[in-house]
Formats: C-alpha cells, structure tokens, sequence
C-alpha cells in the first residue's frame, strides 16, 4: 500500500516528513500531543506480538520507551529485515491506534519505498503511522488536548531510535497563589489546641486548592506535607511547654504543584461540612443536602458527594436537636415534664421488660381532655401516620371536634410497629382518661378504617358506641376497585343521603352503570358507613382523615426524634388553643360562625314554607318541591332527619319555631354556642423547659433513681433503606380478590396483550 495514515483525536493538521538521516523518535514533555485520558499504547498486529525492548536484527534496531505515570500495554508487531522499520506487519493497510482503548499500534506494509505519506486525525482517535524512513526535521509539537502531553523530537546523540511517551495528570482545581489573609499560615502563629490547629491547616489547604498529608500527629506536635508528588511544602507545628496552646515553628510555603487533579477534597470530611453549614442550618432546619452542595461549590470551588452533605447536615441536627438514640433514653424524664408543667395531664412510657427497648408512649395534655369532656361534640376520629425517623414507629391519633367542626387532637400515642394489641393499648387508654375526667360519659361515636384492631379495642373499652366507618378510607378503596370517578361520586352522595329512599335511588344508579360495583357496595353493611341507616350522630362527619388534615406540620414532625417529634406537636396545640381562643373573643354571635351560616341559610328556605300546627310541639311543614315533612320541637327531631343528625334546627324545624315566636338559637346544641367554643379552648397547654434543666427541676434523688430504672432504648428495628410506600394499604384492602385480567391475542387469564408472550 502506498499511503499510510496517522489518525490522532479530533486534529487533523499534522503531517510527517522525509529525514535523510535515521534519527530517535522521542516523545517527551517538551512537545505537546493531546489525548483523551486512560490511553494504553500497543504496537503490532493481529498475529505477531513483541514485548517492549524485543527488537529483530535489523541493521538499525528501534526501541520503543513509555513514559508515562499510568499503566499503559505495549506490544511491538513482527517486523522484518529492513532499515529504518518501525513495526513491519503483512498487511498492506497497518495502523498506529491511540484509541479510547489507550492502545497504540504501529504496524508497516510491504511497500517500504513509498513516497507518499499522510497522517490524518478522525474522531474515532485513531493513530495511523505508515512505514517511512525518513522524518522530517521540522515536526517537533503536536497539541490534541491539554490534559496530556505527546513530543516528538529528533536525537542525534542516541544510537537507536526511541520512541518515549510522557503523560502528566490534569489539574481540575488550579492552587490559589493570592491566599486570603484569613486562611494565611506564619511561623509563630498560636492555636488554642492541636485540633484547632490541624483544623486551620485543613482550611488552608481547602482554600488554596491543594491536599496534605500528615507525616506526624499526636499529643506535642504536628507535621503535614502536601501530598503532591516531590512539592516541597511543609508545615511543623508543635505544643508550646506548661501551656495546651500549639504554635507553627516552620513552614516552607512554596509549591511546586499547579493543584489538584480532581474535583473534591482529601480534607473535605464531613466534620469539615457540618461545621462549614452549621450557622446555615441552626437558621433554617430545612436546609436540604443539595442546597448544602451548590453552597460548597459556590463558596470553595469543590466538588462534594450527595451523602457527605446529608450526613454533614445530619450531625449537625444531631447537636441542634439531640440524636434519636437520646430521645428514646430520655422518654421518661420527658414524661416527668409533661405532668409538671402540665398538671392533669397522662404521659406515660412503656419499654419491653426484657431489654428495655421502646415499646408505647402515651400523652394527653389536661387541656385537651377538659376542652374534649366538657365543650367538645361526643364524636372521636382515630387515625395514624407511620414515623419517618431513623427507627420504626407509628404515630396513632385519637381527635375530637370542636363546636366549629375544626380538629381537637385530644391523645397521641407512638408504638413501635402498628398492630392489633397496640391499638386495643391506644384505646384503653383512652377510655381510662375519659372515664377519670367524667361522671357521665356520653355515648361516643367513633369514626376509623375499622381494621380488627380498633374494631376488638372499641367493643372492649366502649362497648356502647356508635363505631362506623371513614368514608375517606371506604372510598379510596373503592376508587381503586372501580377507577371510576362518577361512581365514586355517586357512593358519596350514598353516603350524605338523610333518608332510606333517597339512599337507595343513589344505589340504583350505580348498579345502572356498574352492578359489580353495586354489588361492592352492598357486601358492606350501610349502617357502617350510611347517613341514612348509621345510629350514631356524627353531625355532619363523614370523615376523620386527621392525618390528611394535619399533614402540613405533622408530615415534617414525624421525621423528627420523637421528643422534639412531641414537642413539635405541642407547640403546635399550644399555638392552636391560643390563637382559637383570642379568635373567639371578637364574635359578637349567639352560635359559632359555621353554625350560624347554617341556620341563616335554614331561615332564608323557610320562608317559602307552609306551617300547620297540631298542637304545642307537633308541626306539619309543606314545601313546594319536599312535600310534607312532621316537626317536633320538644324533641328536637324532623322527618326528613336533618335536625337529629346535625344538631341544628334544619329548615322544616326553623320555619315551625318560627311560626309559633320561638327563639332559633335555643334549640341549637349546645356545643355550636360561642360560649362554650370558649369553654373548649380556655384552659393552656404550658411550655416545656429545655433538656438542659431537667435534672434541676426534680425535686429529690428518688427522682433520679427513677430515671435511671425507665431508662429507654430506641426500638429494635431501624428503618430500612430505599424509599418507603407512599400510599397505606388500607385495612379493607387486604386480602381482597384482585381481578382476574384476559388477554385478546392468546384468550388466556393472567397478562395483558401487550405482555402476551404466546406463539402467534
């Protein structure tokens, strides 16, 4: 072959001469041939090899040397018996390849008298060197890339010819010349201790872009060295006699590195993070690890990894907060301080008799408890929230609701997995707080996704409550069943209808559309979950998706420890109890606002209404579009069912109080009055001192004693890895009989057409 190619990277200007003298071909740092990094340099071809410095009796024998700091193979072709010959091969068409591979191969055609030679650069990084004899002088730089180097230079005082490749690391961060004075290191200079002096050379060298090594480190000095290859920067530091302080007794602070060849940091440990974020994140806790990056970034130039800033940000919290492993061994003495400063109050904490590991914690506020027995309606709403801290744990919740229709967080309760037993505890509790506080407990209804183990702790503990379901719960599972958002419509307007007809029509119209789903619906009992056929007064409640009502704070409490877990939901009850106090100063109404908007509204439809009366309390109401509807105002009760599940005169009972000059406002409940809404809220949740002045604030040593027998380990399961579920899988949801799915290619059950793997 007559033309032979040299391909080098992307540069396609280059070309090799004629020389009339056999000359050494050097590759050294003085000429610059640019490479895409981790090349690995090979001579040869498909069938012979030659190890380096191996060379045949040629008249004039080629060596071959590399050098270059990274490994690189080198393999020298079969060559034949010519002068001048670099890697002779049998083929016609021969390359030299510096390749992604970092291979290099020289190989050499048949035709040794060419006189045509070209070498051309593609984008494959490929290196073709024809078989020339002669060089030409004038070649001596090539320049591909600035990350490595690649010089070509004649040598006449050599009598073989070399080859010699020289390759240097890339600087990424370039050393600092111009150091900031508060990072500037002079012998003499004093350090209180050997960490804050060893921490000051860390931040030098951070801040001046190049890495250290420790030569020596204890008690009485300290010695460290950059950890450049042959720089000659030193530091020695040593202790100062009588005194802890450590000053710098040398420091030879030339360098003869350029930086740092990566994008991080030898001394960027996570200490070295934490304290770098620490003012950042005592401000805002919120801080995120990927904000913590582009801070680094920004502010030092280096690159750091996502877990070295979340665990920076970690120890920092850690200190701020208390770690977990402290909140749990600190569990009792909190408790201590929930009933001291909080006097009626219940916290209690339970370990396992074994080891001591956390089992339950139990706290209602004396606030909550009076608001709840003496203002609040008969009507409790149980929920729970899985914890997102470090240990597994759930939050269980039991809410009431005040004259307003907002929550009334009445008991929490933590357990450390959520089982049955936990939630027949949960609910023992409860009932034992109720009973203490009251003399005449009304009949409670209860409102929850009735898994067994509320079911078991509800009949156990109030056994003549009205228990029913969550219809957040019914109808998320039956959205997923069905995936139909008119006939999830449809089960709600089921759900409000006040009378068995009206229920009824609803269910009609969803058996026209799907009878599956009618059929669903009536394999769960409607006095569960029905307003038409449930026992109990729930006013209106359909609902007690507590945590869903709450998830704008308790989502960010439930990952914290669980004493600041707990306090941050006392604050929050504290700020609440207050503000719906103050608030509830400024109403100048009989009933609360949401009570009064209602039976304005009642007034306003009276109007049009046709009143008969049949004796002092018995009414006959006619409307143009209901028709006839009974009212007894002694009883409080009308035929259409509004005023009995509401609590509040509906529109047929405002039309016969009005007709005989009675007063609208006394035949409310009494909870939906401003006077009581005050008395729900006028007792305080009272503020918890700090951790720090706990052992100061127990009377006597007993106290400590007691400590130290309720001392708390964390639980035994710590949170596994990965993300965790996003949605709860409801009670009513397991074990329930997926649907059978049917494929139209292969008419078989179990997959889908496009999944279908059959034989066409």
């Amino acid at each position: 072959m007559a033309n032979h190619e040299l391909v080098l990277g992307q540069n396609p200007d280059l070309a090799l001469g004629q020389n009339p003298h056999p000359h050494d071909l050097v590759m050294t740092p003085t000429h610059n041939l640019g490479l895409r990094s981790r090349h690995t340099l090979g001579l040869g071809h498909s069938h012979h090899s030659l190890g380096l410095g191996q060379t045949h009796d040629n008249d004039h024998d080629h060596d071959l040397g590399l050098g270059q700091a990274h490994d690189h193979d080198l393999g020298l072709g079969q060559t034949h018996e010519h002068e001048h010959d670099i890697g002779l091969s049998h083929h016609h068409d021969n390359r030299l390849v510096l390749g992604h591979t970092n291979e290099l191969a020289l190989g050499q055609s048949h035709e040794p008298d060419s006189e045509a030679h070209n070498l051309g650069l593609s984008d494959s990084h490929e290196l073709t060197l024809a078989e020339q004899h002669e060089l030409d002088e004038n070649i001596d730089h090539l320049t591909m890339d600035p990350a490595q180097e690649l010089a070509l230079q004649t040598a006449h005082d050599m009598s073989n010819n070399q080859l010699v490749v020289a390759q240097t690391t890339p600087v990424i961060q370039s050393r600092v010349l111009a150091v900031n004075p508060d990072y500037q290191l002079v012998v003499g200079q004093e350090f209180p201790d050997v960490k804050s002096c060893r921490c000051a050379i860390r931040d030098a060298a951070i801040a001046c872009h190049f890495e250290i090594q420790t030569v020596k480190s204890d008690k009485t000095r300290f010695t460290a060295k950059c950890a450049a290859d042959r720089c000659p920067w030193r530091i020695h530091a040593a202790k100062l006699p009588g005194v802890p302080s450590f000053t710098i007794r040398t420091i030879n602070d030339s360098h003869s590195c350029s930086g740092i060849g990566h994008l991080g940091h030898q001394q960027a440990s996570v200490q070295w993070v934490a304290n770098s974020v620490e003012e950042r994140l005592r401000e805002n806790p919120h801080y995120k690890p990927k904000e913590i990056l582009e801070e680094i970034h920004r502010m030092h130039g280096i690159t750091l990894s996502y877990k070295q800033a979340w665990r920076g940000k970690e120890r920092i919290m850690a200190a701020v907060r208390g770690s977990f492993e402290e909140g749990y061994r600190l569990l009792p003495q909190y408790c201590e301080q929930v009933v001291r400063t909080n006097p009626g109050s219940i916290a209690t904490v339970y370990g396992d008799p074994e080891d001591n590991c956390f089992r339950r914690l139990f706290i209602s506020y004396y606030a909550s408890i009076y608001g709840f027995v003496n203002a609040c309606r008969p009507l409790i709403g149980l929920d729970r929230t899985l914890l997102k801290s470090k240990y597994l744990g759930t939050l269980l919740l039991a809410t009431g609701f005040d004259g307003d229709g907002a929550l009334f967080p009445l008991a929490f309760g933590v357990v450390d997995e959520e089982t049955d037993e936990n939630w027949i505890w949960f609910l023992s509790e409860l009932q034992a707080l109720l009973e203490a506080n009251t003399e005449n407990m009304p009949r409670l209804t209860i409102l929850s996704d009735r898994r067994k183990g509320i079911v078991d702790g509800v009949e156990f503990n109030f056994p003549t409550a009205f228990h029913g379901f969550c219809m957040r719960h019914l109808s998320e599972s039956f959205r997923k069943e069905f995936n139909n958002t008119m006939l999830v419509n449809l089960l709600w307007e089921a759900a409000h209808a006040l009378t068995v007809i009206e229920f009824e029509g609803k269910i009609l119209e969803i058996e026209e559309i799907s009878q599956e789903a009618a059929f669903w619906i009536r394999h769960r009992p409607p006095r569960l979950w029905a307003t038409a056929y449930f026992e109990g007064t729930r006013y209106g409640h359909l609902t007690a998706n507590i945590v869903e009502s709450l998830n704008s704070w308790l989502l960010e409490a439930s990952g914290l420890p669980i004493i600041q877990m707990m306090e941050s939901i006392r604050r929050q009850l504290m700020t609440w109890f207050n503000e719906r106090r103050e608030a509830s100063m400024q109403w100048s109404t009989i009933l609360v606002p949401s009570a009064e908007r209602r039976v304005s509204e009642a007034i306003e439809r009276a109007r049009g209404y046709q009143v008969g009366r049949a004796n002092e309390a018995e009414f006959e109401v006619v409307s143009p579009h209901e028709g006839t509807n009974i009212v007894d105002i002694r009883n409080r009760c009308c035929l259409c069912r509004g005023w009995h599940l509401y609590g509040l005169p509906c529109a047929h009972g405002v039309a016969a109080l009005v007709s005989c000059r009675q007063n609208v406002h006394r035949y409310t409940e009494s909870c939906f009055t401003v006077a009581t809404y005050r008395k729900t809220y006028s007792q305080t949740i009272h503020p918890i001192p700090d951790k720090s002045l706990w052992a100061e604030l127990v009377d006597g040593s007993s106290g400590v004693e007691n400590r130290i027998e309720k001392l708390i380990n964390p639980p035994k399961s710590l949170r596994p890895p990965g993300r965790p579920r996003k949605k709860r899988v409801r009670p009513e949801d397991k074990g329930r009989v997926k649907r059978v799915v049917h494929c139209s290619r292969c008419n078989q059950t179990g997959h889908f057409r496009t999944t279908c793997a059959a034989p066409i």
